[in-house]
């Protein structure tokens, strides 16, 4: 895949300033303060809208090309290039994704989207248009549980508008020995994991077998599968999952943790990549 992009200024940043005022402990202060910033997104696909989605401004085309790819829609071959604009009412930008010649999207995806947020896509016509058609990951890596009870620290480390604002998601990709290969911050968590995914995929390295994902949110049926359709074998968040999640990671070889602290974790699935448990 050889994606070309085109960008008009888009405008937007992670963070605004804002003046705030502040009640402690009986004492009042006036300010300035760091919000994060939160836009819509109008991803399309060959000119069609697929979704709008509230997002942090700031990696567009990795977004765009991670969510039609975490969603089944295409596969990164069927991508030639993305162009990216400020919206006709000038609110919020467009990431419109191009298909190579002869691509064709998944049948049928238009019938399965109709409403998008920051908490990911609702309103799926089943669950079986929820669950993308996609082989159980390999076997392996195997992870220390000392090094996977480290991961929380040095993600929270890395996320630089985080400590301006408090106020943003993050999914880091880890090898197994506990080095950060990639970090994407965003106020939805699914944004964050698509631009993690896109980031990846525009850099042709997909699948992401050999790697572990930490989201700083909780284990999502959808996260999961963004996660299972990366090539991810190794899902961990820093909250609970929910059923359907450890269903589908028991279902396709995935290992999945929950409430990872510095001092321990819950393993709902695959604890055969943890060492020392």
């Amino acid at each position: 895949m050889a994606l070309r992009h085109e960008v008009e200024p888009a405008g937007g940043k992670p963070a605004e300033r804002r003046r705030v005022i502040r009640f402690r402990d009986g004492h009042v202060d006036e300010g300035p303060d760091f919000l994060a910033a939160e836009e819509p997104l109008e991803i399309r696909l060959a000119g069609e809208q697929v979704a709008v989605t509230m997002r942090t401004p700031g990696h567009d085309t990795e977004l765009a090309v991670g969510f039609l790819i975490g969603e089944g829609i295409v596969k990164p071959e069927d991508m030639a290039g993305v162009a990216e604009c400020r919206s006709d009412e000038g609110d919020g930008g467009v990431a419109d994704v191009r298909l190579a010649p002869g691509a064709t999207a998944r049948a049928g995806w238009q019938r399965n989207f109709y409403a998008t947020s920051s908490c990911g896509v609702c309103g799926k016509a089943s669950i079986d248009a929820v669950r993308v058609a996609t082989e159980p990951v390999a076997d392996g890596p195997v992870v220390d549980l000392p090094t996977l009870q480290s991961l929380p620290d040095r993600l929270r480390e890395a996320q630089r508008v985080f400590d301006r604002t408090g106020g943003l998601h993050a999914a880091g990709l880890f090898t197994p020995e506990g080095e950060l290969v990639t970090l994407r911050e965003d106020v939805g968590r699914h944004n964050a994991v698509d631009k993690v995914v896109g980031h990846h995929a525009l850099a042709h390295d997909l699948p992401l077998d050999g790697r572990v994902l930490l989201v700083s949110g909780r284990a999502s049926f959808e996260l999961v599968q963004k996660a299972l359709v990366a090539g991810i074998p190794f899902l961990a968040a820093v909250s609970a999952p929910s059923t359907l999640a450890v269903r589908l990671a028991e279902e396709s070889n995935m290992t999945l943790v929950g409430f990872l602290r510095p001092g321990g974790c819950n393993v709902y699935a695959g604890r055969e990549r943890l060492a020392g448990v």
